[in-house]
């Protein structure tokens, strides 16, 4: 798989563009080691859009997500004649496919024999991408909700910046005092490691895309050689976006609470496991992460309990010293709170959730040493009911 992948790699940058082979011309094993998107030949007339959305196991979240796309089929912009929406059952075992069935205009196909190599999503995904017939190509998740109109704006939107690459960060829907409080910690991290404004700048290295939704131009996904060229990783959306900075596609990339939403997890064990799984990808220094928390965790309980203790102090021995350092102590909290919270607020919480987030600290430590015993010890990742080499 390395060499197949180094030899795509070649064949992109000698070529700028990968050829298009119709199935007539090299098997489909063949296409993939040449670094060829599409199976079939280029139609004369290209849709407008593919939309393209991964599925295993998501009975219980699909139906929404199908509704707010089929629904935003107009005589203008009709599901079918202007656009497809491909959902690709990733081999589950609940009623995922019989969900996408029920829905009309969606085509439902099977994801490939999972080779190895691959992650689960990538092979689903490159099973549906291979056949899309569309000018744009839209890759999201079962779990996210479109709002209206958000497809045409897409559009619009990354042919006004000429972006190749448009990715959405999506409002995030959380639930329960462990996801309020713990989501914003993880998402201040996030936005303060891939800054917007940087990651579209096409001076500043800083890349980043959010797999929930990516929108892509089709020469866009060609050139940067699809999801084969990055097969193995499980964050397909950050390594595609390095390559389109790389390929100079043209990538943009923003917070987009007027597009899209999403409940990532629909548990507090369905965080734990997501973020144990996906800290270590995101972050290289997880300890060095925890540690800085632990020191917010220090200062935001041990500066009022010493603050009383002073007071005390200076209620026994009658020194005003006392008094004077305990308020220096509650200054120095309250300074530490209003630092603390300008932080948290760059996740583009509601500001209650960002309230919360001192309570999640433990448990956001708890994950950050997790992930990394599981990334750099153990080396092994679960997901899905599949293991993965972190």
């Amino acid at each position: 798989m390395e060499n197949e992948k180094q030899s795509k790699k070649e064949s992109s940058s000698k070529s700028g563009f990968t050829p298009v082979l119709g199935l007539s011309d090299a098997p489909a094993e063949e296409s993939v080691h040449r670094g060829t998107v599409f199976d079939q030949p280029e139609p004369e007339k290209l849709l407008e859009l593919t939309v393209i959305i991964p599925a295993r196991n998501e009975e219980d979240c699909l139906s929404a997500c199908l509704q707010s796309l089929v629904s935003q089929s107009e005589p203008v912009f009709e599901l079918g004649r202007d656009w497809e929406l491909i959902v690709v059952d990733d081999h589950s075992t609940d009623s995922t496919a019989e969900v996408a069935r029920s829905f009309a205009g969606v085509t439902v196909i099977e994801a490939a024999k999972l080779e190895p190599g691959w992650t689960g999503k990538n092979n689903a995904v490159w099973t549906a991408a291979r056949r899309a017939r569309g000018r744009w190509l839209l890759f999201t998740d079962a779990s996210t909700v479109h709002e209206e109109g958000n497809l045409h704006r897409a559009l619009h939107e990354a042919l006004r910046h000429k972006a190749g690459m448009l990715s959405y960060s999506p409002r995030q829907l959380v639930q329960g005092l462990w996801q309020r409080s713990v989501m914003p910690l993880v998402f201040c991290e996030l936005a303060l490691a891939y800054p917007p404004a940087k990651v579209s700048d096409p001076g500043q290295r800083v890349a980043a895309a959010d797999g929930q939704f990516l929108f892509v131009e089709r020469e866009a996904y060609r050139r940067i050689g699809g999801h084969a060229s990055v097969a193995e990783e499980m964050l397909e959306g950050v390594e595609l976006a390095v390559l389109a900075k790389r390929r100079k596609v043209g990538l943009r990339f923003r917070y987009a609470e007027d597009a899209v939403s999403t409940r990532m997890y629909r548990s507090t064990a369905e965080m734990i496991a997501g973020w144990t799984r996906n800290l270590g990808f995101l972050f290289d220094n997880c300890l060095a992460l925890a540690f800085w928390r632990v020191i917010d965790i220090l200062l935001l309980v041990l500066l009022p309990v010493l603050a009383v203790e002073f007071w005390n102090a200076r209620i026994f021995a009658h020194s005003s010293q006392w008094l004077i350092a305990g308020w220096v102590l509650v200054l120095l909290w309250v300074r530490t709170l209003f630092r603390f919270y300008g932080r948290v607020a760059k996740s583009n919480f509601p500001f209650a959730d960002c309230v919360l987030a001192p309570l999640g600290l433990p448990l956001f430590v708890s994950l950050l040493y997790r992930s990394w015993f599981l990334h750099k010890i153990r080396e092994r990742v679960i997901w899905k009911g599949r293991s993965y080499k972190a």
